[in-house]
């Protein structure tokens, strides 16, 4: 309110100072000063005609110059990691876009797939980048059957429908359409040979990226739909495009979806390999890194499951490894630090180390206060497990107050009536019959009931007499 009204009056005053202006030069010209016009006068309307002259360009700014300059803003965005304004810019230009050159034209499937490609790379946002994929597709094929279609177009028409593929499979298999992905990415792969035999080895790196994408993907695909060796299959063509071409971090990944369909597949051996394979790359290119502790992680909980003599202090080893890195680089209240404190105490319980596992977890708990809040999950799996211990031992006093705070978060997160609560509630009652625990309620109950202490202790007055009640007498 201050700075729009302190605007109106600076407004209002220049106004007013150009009207006085005015007039002081009409009373100059009527007393002889015809022909002469005063500075101030001038100054006074360049100022206007410059304020018009803006607004005039302005107005007179065509739809083309508006789509370049809100492409311009939206790559601008989406580099400075400004996600939300890149999408809302890529949508503007969208509308531009038909606007300039109508429905059915080429360049209204590129803004489609662009704006489908912010969807998915910058939020994530699957089901959105999948439909507006889908719209660019059906413009290509009205576009590329059109007669008018040029010569030189039919390359960006083929580039454009690749990336709507590929776009296409990569949200699918997000969503879970796992026919669509496969068919989606095969379909990419295909457009992709005719794109390298017309281009050669123009685009060799964005072209052994892409395939690297593919066939991570598929070999995804295939894990889903318990194809293991097929996935396999496609994780090696994923190694083979990684060598000379693309980073450690692509490698690493790779290692570690091979790990995760031998495990599946039940070779716990193999699937320890391909990790070790993976660690021996993060220590070599980025030691000491978060690449490094990721995969360190997975093999402690490899080695943690094995249950082959030896392998419980190799996975404590492992988890000691990750634990130091994320609380260095990340810090004690991130997630991944907290996730590898609940596996390391899972470990120590299966071991017998159930002091350690309560220590560790009592330690967790104010940060996953701080992270999730107080009333989450996280906050009564970590209670649950502390009053596990506390029963286990035999401490049924600390079990019952630890377990009757979970019950309390349970009811306002889930209700009375579920599941979850209601097992619960059984063992805060099944603990309420414990003898250390009754008898404290009982005392505790007790000292409710009694009466208050001037009930029973006459007062006396200021003379040194006693205040009888009626009932006294």
């Amino acid at each position: 309110m201050n700075s729009f009204s302190s605007v109106s009056d600076n407004t209002s005053s220049h106004h007013g100072d150009c009207l006085n202006e005015r007039r002081e030069s009409t009373a100059e010209s009527s007393s002889g000063g015809s022909g002469r016009s005063t500075h101030s006068e001038k100054g006074c309307s360049s100022r206007s005609q410059v304020g018009v002259g803006e607004m005039l360009a302005a107005a007179m700014t065509g739809p083309e110059e508006k789509l370049t300059e809100s492409e311009r803003k939206a790559q601008v965005f989406a580099d400075n990691q400004q996600f939300d304004a890149a999408i809302q810019e890529r949508a503007r230009a969208l509308a531009l876009t038909r606007l300039v050159y109508g429905d059915g034209h080429l360049k209204l499937a590129q803004a489609h797939v662009k704006l489908a490609q912010n969807y998915l790379h910058l939020k994530g946002w699957a089901a959105q980048a999948r439909e507006h994929s889908g719209k660019a597709r059906n413009i290509l094929l009205l576009y590329t059957d059109s007669p008018s279609e040029q010569r030189n177009e039919k390359a960006d028409s083929l580039r454009c429908l690749f990336t709507v593929y590929h776009t296409e499979g990569q949200a699918a298999l997000i969503l879970g359409y796992l026919e669509e992905a496969e068919a989606s990415l095969r379909m990419a792969e295909r457009i992709m040979g005719d794109l390298q035999q017309k281009e050669g080895a123009a685009r060799e790196e964005e072209t052994a990226k892409t395939e690297f994408e593919i066939a991570t993907g598929l070999s995804r695909v295939y894990q889903r739909q318990g194809r293991p060796e097929e996935a396999l299959c496609q994780c090696e063509r994923a190694l083979r495009l990684v060598e000379g071409r693309l980073g450690p971090s692509e490698a690493c990944a790779v290692y570690r979806d091979m790990a995760a369909i031998e495990q599946a597949a039940g070779r716990l051996d193999r699937a320890i390999q391909h990790l070790l394979q993976a660690h021996t790359v993060a220590q070599s290119q980025d030691p000491g890194g978060v690449e490094e502790a990721h995969i360190a992680h997975s093999l402690a909980l490899a080695y943690s499951t094995s249950g082959k003599p030896g392998h419980t202090d190799t996975a404590l080893q492992f988890f000691e490894e990750s634990l130091g890195v994320y609380m260095k680089m990340l810090g004690p209240q991130d997630a991944l630090t907290l996730s590898v404190q609940d596996d390391l105490c899972r470990l120590f319980l299966l071991t017998g180390q159930q002091e350690s596992a309560v220590k560790l977890q009592r330690g967790s708990l104010p940060m996953k206060r701080i992270v999730f809040g107080d009333l989450s999950p996280e906050v009564v799996d970590t209670l649950q497990l502390i009053g596990g211990v506390e029963m286990t031992q035999g401490d049924m006093r600390r079990a019952h107050r630890t377990m009757s705070k979970c019950l309390d978060i349970q009811k306002l997160l889930l209700g009375t009536q579920h599941k979850k609560t209601r097992a619960t509630q059984r063992t805060v009652d099944m603990l309420s019959e414990a003898p250390e625990v009754a008898g404290r309620q009982q005392k505790a109950g007790s000292l409710k009931t009694r009466p208050p202490f001037c009930a029973v202790v006459p007062s006396h007055n200021a003379l040194g007499g006693t205040n009888v009640t009626p009932s006294d007498s």
